[in-house]
């Protein structure tokens, strides 16, 4: 069968039985261990610094509810193991490792820079809130080698955050995200952040990221939250499919991660969980939103599943090979 088959056969229909076992399973294991750390005292034995340790390590377990979903719809569906997006593709792939690495902290850091721009008078250069979360900050009005440090530390600390990340990662954008690109790429995009951003509910609603008090709670933090991972989903497909692997999002993901409160560090006064400058706040994620909107303008920046998994030759043979049999993977 000629590849303009394949590719109409590829990006015409929609694997729903899959989808829905892969989304069942993964949400079926973050509900039931949240309501373990629930029925347990909840997530933190003070707010907002010191978790329980039950809460940390459960919530650690439920970032690899994407990976156990990935993997037993595998096993429940006999889809088999040729397209995961685990092969790392280094030769082809390193410019979108490198953007996987540094680009997440300089979106921070816009993020960050946007709200303090509009809210100057909550700008501190003796960085109050770092020493709020018992930072050891040194004395003086120079934080920028501190600060230096700590940019090191999380672009050091990626190679070994992505493995934990990957639990995440090797669910929502290897399997999830492809499962859906028939329906093209900004569509998939967006309804990957919607179910990953819903898979973080359970967590939020017992008081993780936005705390309790906030303007509209419970129901504007889950949804703002919703947003965010919108936002951040477009990245991170992004990288996956254009270099074919996973890897590249599990770095960024986990670069994304240890560096959103980066410039929460200078925060003066009370928290506003709801608009910054952390990057899961209304300003605060407008690095993200202006990423998001440079690659939904791009017609080449979301790949098709064609292309994303070009670099695995058995991958194609067997797109192939369920197109001339009427069926998807």
């Amino acid at each position: 069968m000629s590849g303009t088959k394949v590719d109409k056969i590829m990006n015409s229909r929609i694997d729903r039985k899959r989808i829905v076992i892969f989304v069942a399973i993964t949400y079926g294991i973050t509900i039931a261990l949240a309501l373990v750390i629930f029925f347990n005292g909840g997530l933190y034995v003070s707010y907002p610094f010191e978790k329980t340790h039950l809460a940390s390590i459960l919530l650690a377990a439920t970032m690899f509810a994407p990976a156990v979903g990935n993997i037993a719809t595998r096993l429940i569906t006999r889809e088999g193991w040729s397209d995961t997006f685990l092969r790392p593709n280094l030769r082809r792939g390193w410019p979108f490792y490198l953007a996987a690495w540094l680009l997440p902290l300089v979106v921070t850091i816009v993020g960050g820079a946007i709200y303090y721009l509009l809210f100057p008078g909550k700008f501190d250069l003796s960085m109050p809130f770092a020493r709020e979360m018992g930072l050891p900050v040194p004395s003086g009005t120079v934080p920028w080698p501190f600060v230096t440090r700590e940019i090191l530390d999380y672009l050091g600390t990626a190679p070994i955050v992505m493995f934990l990340m990957l639990g995440e990662e090797f669910g929502w954008r290897a399997y999830l995200l492809p499962k859906l690109m028939p329906l093209g790429g900004r569509k998939a995009v967006l309804l990957v952040g919607a179910i990953w951003g819903m898979f973080h509910w359970p967590a939020i609603f017992m008081g993780y990221e936005y705390g309790f008090g906030y303007w509209g709670a419970p129901v504007i933090g889950p949804l703002l939250f919703v947003v965010f991972c919108c936002f951040l989903s477009a990245f991170l497909a992004w990288v996956t499919l254009r270099s074919g692997s996973v890897w590249p999002a599990a770095i960024g993901h986990g670069v994304g991660n240890t560096s959103c409160m980066l410039m929460a560090y200078f925060l003066r006064g009370e928290m506003d969980r709801l608009i910054g400058p952390w990057t899961w706040g209304v300003v605060g994620c407008l690095g993200w939103a202006l990423v998001t909107l440079l690659i939904f303008l791009s017609p080449r920046a979301l790949a098709t599943v064609d292309t994303a998994v070009s670099g695995n030759p058995r991958a194609v043979k067997k797109a192939a090979g369920q197109a001339k049999l009427g069926t998807t993977s």
